[in-house]
């Protein structure tokens, strides 16, 4: 197999894995996000006897929205390792220094990066305000069940 060939079948792969992969993250945080906001908008506190049951039914799957955070960015950053690899590795099999093909090969290894971080930002705002409405919902159900409250 020639080294051009193999760095276009890298290339591709940097392309269709880690790119696809950060698209099936994006999506997966997006509908985990839409589903959970469904979900509160349907919960009636006064129907709830136990807090912690409460509070299990209010967290599922939001730990799936807070790795997705987490984790983007370093899927990004494998995506730009590897397309740095190939560049390095194309450079060495040709021997020659190609600006263009130098700053090509950056190029694709910089937007795994950039893909990593337009997933990475938004499934951390989702998981802020999933967070946020939960206190919430936990805070009326406080109220509803007069906890912490002072006679």
């Amino acid at each position: 197999m020639q080294a051009s060939s193999w760095t276009r079948i890298a290339e591709q792969g940097i392309d269709y894995g880690i790119i696809g992969l950060l698209i099936f993250m994006s999506i997966l945080a997006l509908w985990v996000y839409v589903e959970r906001i469904m979900f509160y908008k349907t919960i009636n506190v006064a129907e709830h006897n136990n807090r912690e049951k409460l509070e299990l039914d209010l967290s599922d799957n939001v730990s799936t929205v807070a790795t997705i955070t987490v984790n983007a960015p370093y899927v990004g950053l494998l995506g730009t390792v590897l397309g740095i690899m190939i560049t390095f590795y194309t450079l060495g099999e040709t021997g020659a220094v190609d600006t263009k093909q130098i700053m090509g090969g950056l190029a694709l290894a910089l937007k795994a990066t950039a893909m990593g971080l337009l997933v990475a930002i938004p499934s951390g705002i989702f998981y802020n305000v999933l967070l946020r409405k939960m206190e919430r919902i936990l805070a009326y159900w406080d109220i509803e069940h007069n906890v912490g409250a002072k006679d």
